[in-house]
C-alpha cells in the first residue's frame, strides 16, 4: 500500500474564524476527544478478550480543550498512513473497514484507519483542540461537517497518478488537491465568499490564506514486515537498499522545504522526518519502558520490532491482515500492526514528536507547537 513515491502533507489553516458547531461525522467520535492524550488509550486485545486496557506509559502534555482550538481547521492530504476512511467508499483491496482494524480505537470498531487504533493526525487534531477530522467521502457535505477540516487522504495514493492502481481505486494526490478546491467552492456557496477566503480558499494553497504547512517525510519502509519477508531479511534486519532511497528522498524534501521558506513570504512550513523518528523507536525500543498490565505478564513496550501483529507468513508480512484470528493478543508490544503500518503506540509517539519533539527532534526548522504559537513562523528559519 505504500510506495517510494509517497508523502503525507498536513495543511493547517492559520486564519482566525468564530467558533462553530462541532463536527457531526462520524457521530460516535465527538464525545471522545478528552483533554489528555495517552500512548495507550484502549485495550490492546481483540474485542472478545477479557483483558483490561493497559495503563498509559507516557502522558504527554494536555492539549487544549476543543472549545478553544489553537487553529480553525486541519486539512489532510496523504496516503494510508493518514487515511481515516476514504477508501471505505472505493473499489479497492486497500481497505481497513473490517476487524481487527480499529479494535483499540475509541469506538473499538473499524473506521478505515490502517491501524489497531488512532493514526497520527488523530493525536495532532487533539493537540490542536480540534475534533477528529472526518474523511472527505464520509462527511455529509454540510458546512458544520467541514468547517474544522477535512481528511482527503487515500490508501495507495501517491505523487505519481498511477501509484497503487494495482490495488484498485484510490484518490491520487492531484485529485486530493482538486477535492480541496471543491471544498472551498462549497464554503463559498454555503457561507459566502468572504468567510470562505477567511477560512481557506481555492486549491492554489499559498496564494490564499493557507499559511501553515506540515510536510511529512517517508517512514522506514525497508523495515516493514512485507519487505522483510520479500527480501528474505535475516533476524529482522531492515532492507538497506530501500531505506537508502527513503533517506535520499527525505533529504531532498527537507532541502525543498528550506527553499520554499525563503521563497514564500509569511509562510510557515515545517518538514518532519518520519524515518528519523521511526528508526529511533526501532533501534532504541528498550528505552521506551515496560508496561504493567493487570491481566498479562509485564511486557516490554515494542519488544517485537520486526513481526507484524496481524498477518501471516514470515514476519507476518506475506499475507495482509484479514481477520481477528490473524492478530496478536497485545499490539502494544509491537512496532508494526500489519504489513506496512505501525501500531497506535508508534503513531502516538510520532505525533508527540511532530507536536513538541518530545522523544526525538525530527521536525525542521521547528516543531508544530512552536509554529502554532509563533506569530510569524517564517522568522524562525
Amino acid at each position: 500500500m505504500l510506495s517510494l513515491h509517497l508523502l503525507a502533507i498536513f495543511l493547517i489553516v492559520s486564519t482566525t474564524v468564530s467558533q462553530s458547531k462541532a463536527l457531526r461525522f462520524p457521530q460516535e467520535l465527538y464525545n471522545l476527544s478528552s483533554n489528555q492524550i495517552f500512548i495507550f488509550d484502549s485495550p490492546s486485545t481483540p474485542p472478545s478478550s477479557s483483558a483490561s486496557s493497559p495503563s498509559p506509559l507516557l502522558s504527554p502534555e494536555s492539549p487544549l480543550a476543543s472549545s478553544s482550538p489553537l487553529v480553525p481547521a486541519l486539512f489532510i492530504i496523504g496516503d494510508s498512513t493518514v487515511d481515516c476512511g476514504n477508501n471505505n467508499y472505493l473499489g479497492t483491496f486497500a481497505r481497513a473497514d473490517r476487524p481487527p482494524y480499529g479494535r483499540d480505537f475509541d469506538t473499538h470498531l473499524p473506521t478505515g484507519r490502517f491501524s489497531n487504533g488512532r493514526i497520527p493526525v488523530d493525536y495532532l487534531a487533539l493537540y490542536l483542540g480540534l475534533p477528529f477530522v472526518p474523511s472527505y467521502l464520509g462527511q455529509t457535505g454540510e458546512m458544520e461537517d467541514m468547517v474544522h477540516g477535512v481528511n482527503y487522504a487515500s490508501a495507495a495514493a501517491g505523487i505519481i497518478f498511477s501509484s497503487g492502481s494495482e490495488l484498485g481505486q484510490h484518490i491520487s494526490f492531484t485529485h486530493q488537491i482538486q477535492q480541496f478546491g471543491d471544498t472551498y467552492q462549497q464554503f463559498v456557496l454555503g457561507l459566502g465568499e468572504d468567510f470562505a477566503v477567511d477560512l481557506i480558499s481555492s486549491s492554489n494553497l499559498y496564494n490564499v490564506n493557507v499559511r501553515r504547512f506540515v510536510v511529512m517525510g517517508l517512514p522506514p519502509i525497508g523495515c516493514a514486515p512485507y519487505y522483510l519477508q520479500r527480501y528474505e531479511s535475516n533476524n529482522g534486519e531492515c532492507v538497506e537498499v530501500i531505506n537508502d532511497m527513503i533517506m535520499e528522498f527525505n533529504f531532498l524534501m527537507r532541502f525543498m522545504t528550506d527553499e520554499l521558506l525563503h521563497e514564500l513570504p509569511d509562510a510557515g512550513i515545517i518538514f518532519c522526518d518520519v524515518f528519523q523518528g521511526s528508526m529511533d523507536i526501532i533501534q532504541n525500543h528498550k528505552s521506551y519502558g515496560t508496561i504493567d498490565h493487570p491481566n498479562l505478564e509485564p511486557f516490554l513496550l515494542f519488544e517485537e520490532t520486526a513481526n507484524a501483529c496481524c498477518g501471516l507468513g514470515r514476519y507476518n508480512g506475506w499475507i495482509m491482515c484479514m481477520s481477528t484470528q490473524m492478530a496478536c493478543r497485545n499490539a502494544s508490544d509491537h512496532i508494526w500492526w500489519d504489513q506496512f503500518h505501525p501500531t497506535d503506540a508508534v503513531n502516538a509517539i510520532l505525533a508527540d514528536n511532530v507536536w513538541s519533539s518530545r522523544h526525538t527532534e525530527m521536525c525542521y526548522p521547528m516543531n508544530l507547537k512552536t509554529m502554532v504559537f509563533s506569530q510569524n513562523p517564517n522568522n524562525l528559519v
